[in-house]
């Protein structure tokens, strides 16, 4: 997989968010404010659109740096949502995936498409042994991915994400390598 950019279906790609992105992305988060602020921890980082590009250049960083990747997806030139390899724990050989789709694109496999990418990149390009997916144990849509993935639901970590005005629990999914039917 390149990891600039990818194609995930006819008309949706996945590429890495630059800073060139950041009205875009600054632009979908408003329009989907009220309902990930229900679950996304790093909504205040991209109020502003000057936040925003401070947003994408620390992701950049994050990439330069081969410590996973943000990448935007798109659907004909317009973005839709986010998928990340939030972190690459080299030593560990692990990796996380976090995701997030604008509301009109959501339940059409977009993401189950696109994680399903990113796992292959982890496993086959990466050579890692294990990608994890945490998500508020009340966020059933967010659970669904990892379910329909073959992932192992592992357990919770209570208390562990704040979230504007709460804690939540995570429940955290795992998928090893020997695991993974591509």
């Amino acid at each position: 997989m390149n990891i600039f950019s990818t194609q995930i279906s006819g008309s949706v790609s996945l590429s890495i968010l630059e800073i060139r992105h950041a009205p875009l992305l600054f632009d979908l988060v408003r329009a989907n404010h009220s309902r990930l602020l229900e679950w996304c921890p790093w909504l205040a980082e991209v109020e502003t659109i000057e936040q925003t590009e401070g947003f994408v250049r620390s992701k950049l960083t994050r990439f330069a740096n081969d410590n996973g990747f943000t990448a935007g997806l798109f659907e004909n030139s317009n973005l839709i949502g986010v998928a990340a390899l939030e972190y690459i724990d080299a030593p560990n050989s692990i990796t996380e995936i976090g995701y997030w789709l604008d509301e009109p694109s959501e339940g059409r496999g977009i993401i189950t498409a696109v994680c399903r990418r990113l796992i292959d990149h982890a496993f086959t390009d990466r050579n890692l042994e294990r990608v994890q997916i945490r998500c508020a144990t009340d966020n059933l849509r967010s659970r669904a991915i990892p379910q329909k993935l073959g992932f192992t639901e592992e357990g919770v970590i209570r208390q562990c994400e704040r979230l504007q005005d709460r804690t939540v629990d995570l429940v955290v999914y795992g998928l090893l390598r020997s695991e993974w039917n591509t």
